[in-house]
């Protein structure tokens, strides 16, 4: 006990502080406990609900728990980007990394299997134009992982000036193109929204990150292990083909599956928009061979 009070002292000390006054502060302090500190109550009343139909509960909670996933994936991100760290520490990373991804893909099984399919069709319709396209974290995620320039698809770069500075290579990101008319230049609703809240952010992030994103960092190994590349290989896989393509049979489930083709809620060519083969998007494009960077997205999710 002396031991841990010496180290208290000192530890305050170092810092030019009274060590006196926070263990006096220490004495006064209420035991924490689980619901304070998870901030269960706050946690369990952020969900609201537009209608009266049970499953909509369901839908709200699913992507409330999505976004927190996203959150815990840039919490490590952020470290691989910002931290010079270890190849081991590197690969503990990017296990957690596809630890995260395996969930987001197993989880749609909650939206594919867990709303009753009248009940979905008939709220889905107040909740335009609100789109799971309107994910920040999504974009930021992304903008930490990789340069611009692989997030621009074969289309995107046709239309490319030489030499796009930021806000270019954002005008032809891959993910535009879900809400915006090429032929008119026309943006829907949901874009300008989402453009109007986040897109300064994502610019910015963007030009912080310049140079230092995981793929460029990574690329720093003077000898990567086969270990090192292939988690790298396994995050980018997971994230950008396998989960789309859950996300597209989870769209079709609901949307398509009896052959009437709905619009999506924010508008978007969704059949089109959803699968990899089309956003092409990818991490690590370093590390695939060119017959593998041919065949991305062509398989299904069988």
């Amino acid at each position: 006990m002396k031991k841990i009070i010496n180290d208290i002292t000192q530890k305050y000390q170092q810092l030019d502080e009274n060590p006196e006054t926070y263990l006096k502060g220490l004495l006064q302090a209420k035991p924490i406990n689980y619901w304070d500190y998870i901030q269960v109550d706050t946690l369990l009343s952020l969900q609201k609900t537009r209608t009266d139909f049970k499953d909509e509960a369901i839908f709200v909670m699913y992507h409330q728990v999505t976004e927190l996933v996203l959150k815990m994936m840039i919490h490590e991100i952020q470290q691989l980007v910002f931290e010079n760290l270890s190849e081991t520490t590197w690969i503990d990373k990017l296990n957690r990394l596809n630890r995260y991804t395996s969930m987001l893909i197993t989880s749609f099984d909650v939206m594919k299997y867990g709303m009753n399919y009248d009940d979905y069709n008939t709220f889905r319709s107040t909740l335009t134009p609100a789109s799971g396209f309107q994910s920040a974290q999504f974009r930021y995620l992304e903008i930490y992982c990789t340069p611009l320039e692989n997030l621009i698809n074969e289309e995107g770069k046709k239309r490319l000036p030489a030499n796009p500075v930021t806000v270019e290579w954002f005008e032809h990101i891959y993910w535009k193109d879900a809400g915006t008319n090429r032929k008119t230049g026309k943006k829907s609703l949901t874009l300008r929204q989402f453009e109007e809240k986040y897109l300064d952010s994502f610019i910015a992030l963007a030009n912080k990150v310049k140079g230092n994103t995981v793929a460029e960092k990574a690329k720093r190994f003077s000898n990567p292990s086969g270990e090192l590349i292939q988690k790298l290989k396994e995050f980018d896989y997971m994230y950008n083909v396998k989960w789309p393509l859950v996300h597209l049979e989870t769209a079709q489930h609901y949307l398509d599956s009896k052959g009437e083709t709905k619009a999506a809620t924010g508008g978007s060519e969704w059949k089109k928009y959803l699968h990899p083969k089309f956003q092409q998007r990818k991490f690590f494009p370093e590390w695939w061979a060119n017959d593998e960077l041919k065949q991305w997205g062509n398989e299904t999710n069988k």
